[in-house]
C-alpha cells in the first residue's frame, strides 16, 4: 500500500492503435470532400464563366445581326421613300404633260374653228358678190376700175386681206385718173400708247382694264347701242362671245321667224333700229336658231365692232407678229371705223 505521504501518479492510458487509424481515415475523407467540393465550385465557376462567355458572344452577334437588319430596314424605308417621291413626281409630271397638251389642243381647235370660221364668211362674202355680179350690173368690189376715183379711194371693204385689196383698188383710181396722193398725218396719242402698251405686255379680253374700258366706253358700247336696248344686249354678248353670225339673204329666200315679228323683223324691217330698210343680211345669236334682219348701217356697226375684237384676239393669241406701233396704229385705225359706223358713215354695197 502506499504511504499517506506520497502523492498518487496517474496511471499512464492505454493508446489503441485501432481508433488512430479510424480518426486519421475519416479527417483524410472530410479533406478529400473538401478538395472535391473545391474543385466542383471551380469546375462550375469555369463553366459558368464558359456559358457567360458563350451568352455575351451570341448576345453580340445578335446585336450585330439586329443592327444590320436595322440598317437593311432604314434603307429600304429610304428607298420606298425616294420611289414614292419618284412615281409620284412622274405622275404630276405626266399630268401637267397631259394638261399642257389638251390646253395646246384645245387652243389649236379654237383657232382652227375661228379660221374655219373666218373662211366660210369671207367663202358667202365672195359668193354674194359673184351672184349679184352680172354682165348688165356688174359688182363693184370685184370690178374697181369701175368705181369713181374718189369712191375708190376712199372705199373701206371688210375683206380680211385689207391692204391687198387696198392696194388694187388704189391702183386701178390711178389707172383711171393720175390725182396727187395725199398722205393722212398722224401722231401717236401718249396716253392710248401707254395703255395699248401695257395691255400688250398681257393680253386679257377682260375690260376692267384701262385699255379695254376705254375702247368699251367710247366705241364699242355706243356703236351696239341700237333701239332695241334689249336686242343690243344679247347682239354685244354675242359679239363678245364670239358666236353671232352674220348670212346674207337671198332675194328669193322667205323670212324664218321663229319669234315675233317685232322682234325679228324682216325684209323690209330692221330688228336693232326698227326702222323700214331694205335688210340685206340677217344675224343669229348662237345656237338659238332664231334669225334677225338687219339693216346695212346695223350689219356696218356689227362687222366694225366684230374686226377689232378678231384683231385683239389674234393679239392675245400671238398670232400677230409686228412691231408693237403698228399693232397700235391697226387698232387705231379698227375703233376709227367703229366710230364711222356709229356715225352712220358705211359702203354703199352694204
Amino acid at each position: 500500500m502506499p504511504s499517506k505521504g506520497s502523492k498518487e501518479e496517474p496511471e499512464p492510458e492505454c493508446q489503441d492503435p485501432g481508433g488512430d487509424e479510424s480518426q486519421s481515415t475519416e479527417q483524410l475523407n472530410v479533406s478529400r470532400l473538401r478538395s472535391s467540393s473545391v474543385e466542383i465550385r471551380e469546375k462550375g465557376s469555369e463553366f459558368l464563366k464558359e456559358e457567360l462567355h458563350k451568352a455575351q458572344k451570341e448576345l453580340k452577334l445578335k446585336d450585330k445581326e439586329c443592327e444590320r437588319l436595322s440598317k437593311v430596314r432604314e434603307q429600304l424605308e429610304q428607298e420606298l421613300e425616294e420611289l414614292t417621291a419618284s412615281l409620284f413626281e412622274e405622275a404630276h409630271k405626266m399630268v401637267r404633260e397631259a394638261n399642257t397638251k389638251q390646253a395646246a389642243s384645245e387652243k389649236q381647235l379654237r383657232e382652227a374653228r375661228g379660221k374655219i370660221d373666218m373662211l366660210q364668211a369671207e367663202v358667202t362674202a365672195l359668193k354674194t358678190l359673184v351672184i349679184t355680179s352680172t354682165p348688165s350690173s356688174p359688182n363693184r368690189e370685184l370690178h374697181p376700175q369701175l368705181q369713181s376715183p374718189t369712191k375708190a379711194v376712199f372705199r373701206k371693204g371688210h375683206g380680211r386681206n385689207k391692204s391687198t385689196s387696198s392696194a388694187v383698188i388704189t391702183a386701178a383710181s390711178q389707172s383711171v385718173t393720175p390725182e396727187p396722193v395725199s398722205h393722212e398725218c398722224k401722231e401717236v396719242d401718249s396716253i392710248l400708247f401707254a395703255e395699248f402698251q401695257a395691255w400688250k405686255e398681257s393680253p386679257t379680253l377682260d375690260k376692267s382694264c384701262s385699255f379695254l374700258d376705254r375702247i368699251y366706253r367710247e366705241d364699242v358700247g355706243p356703236c351696239l347701242d341700237f333701239t332695241k336696248q334689249e336686242l343690243s344686249e344679247l347682239v354685244r354678248a354675242a359679239v363678245e362671245q364670239n358666236t353671232l353670225t352674220i348670212e346674207p339673204v337671198a332675194s328669193q329666200t322667205l323670212p324664218v321667224v321663229k319669234m315675233s315679228a317685232v322682234e325679228c323683223g324682216g325684209p323690209k324691217k330692221c330688228a336693232l333700229s326698227g326702222l323700214p330698210r331694205t335688210c340685206k343680211h340677217r344675224i343669229m345669236l348662237g345656237d338659238s336658231g332664231n334669225y334677225y334682219y338687219i339693216s346695212p348701217s346695223c350689219r356696218a356697226r356689227i362687222t366694225a365692232v366684230c374686226n377689232f375684237f378678231t384683231y385683239i384676239r389674234y393679239i392675245q393669241q400671238g398670232l400677230v407678229r409686228q412691231d408693237v406701233e403698228l399693232m397700235y396704229w391697226e387698232v387705231m385705225r379698227l375703233r376709227r371705223e367703229m366710230s364711222l359706223a356709229k356715225l352712220g358713215f358705211f359702203p354703199s354695197e352694204m
